[in-house]
């Protein structure tokens, strides 16, 4: 039996480091613009008229690849009845006792979340966004929905980065994660202790 099975393919790990590098882009050029303590940011996209251009361009783009993620793995993501018994072993999980929780499948109830949690926000960010972008749309809304609007798009952003460090901190945390996304494979002993579920359906090994 092969000893590694291939978690992501290599135009699934394209598209996830496509959507992570825009992300940065996105979210640096986002903070340059937010705040004038971060100004200096602006450095890095060739000053302030040019950070303006390209946010909401790098917005747009990160938010179609993202939705390719969206098509590619949203049927992994539904919530099922046996994820809040993963939920409420929460102790279980944070004590690293995986041989106490229930069998779960390519992604447990944490990454679910996490997953619908991302969507919401680009969402949000990329409809917000379109309001408050001033050389094409925001002559189309009154002041009082560029302002909500404005309010919406921080709001989401912070959500966003909040979300993806817990992402990056739980793909350091679950050894072999980042490896995944990195050469695209696991060990079959990865994949029964995480997610055994997938595992056997991977394997056919339904003992």
């Amino acid at each position: 039996m092969k000893k590694e099975i291939v978690r992501y393919g290599a135009s699934e790990r394209t598209n996830h480091w496509a959507v992570a590098i825009l992300f940065f882009m996105a979210g640096l050029s986002g903070l340059a613009l937010f705040h004038p303590a971060l100004f200096w940011l602006t450095n890095l996209f060739g000053g302030g008229p040019w950070t303006r251009i390209l946010h909401p361009f790098m917005g747009v783009a990160m938010f179609l690849f993202f939705m390719g993620l969206v098509i590619r793995f949203w049927h992994h993501n539904i919530l099922e009845k046996r994820d809040m018994q993963w939920v409420k072993q929460i102790g279980d999980v944070l004590n690293n006792r995986e041989d106490k929780l229930p069998e779960i499948g390519k992604y447990n109830p944490g990454q679910k979340v996490l997953f619908w949690v991302l969507l919401t926000s680009m969402l949000v960010l990329m409809l917000s966004g379109i309001v408050i972008w001033r050389e094409y749309f925001s002559h189309f809304f009154p002041i009082g929905g560029i302002r909500l609007a404005a309010l919406a798009h921080a709001a989401a952003a912070f959500l966003l980065i909040l979300s993806i460090i817990v992402h990056i901190y739980a793909g350091i945390w679950i050894k072999g994660s980042i490896g995944a996304m990195l050469h695209g494979k696991v060990s079959l002993l990865w994949a029964k202790k995480h997610h055994s579920l997938w595992y056997k359906d991977i394997t056919r090994d339904k003992k």
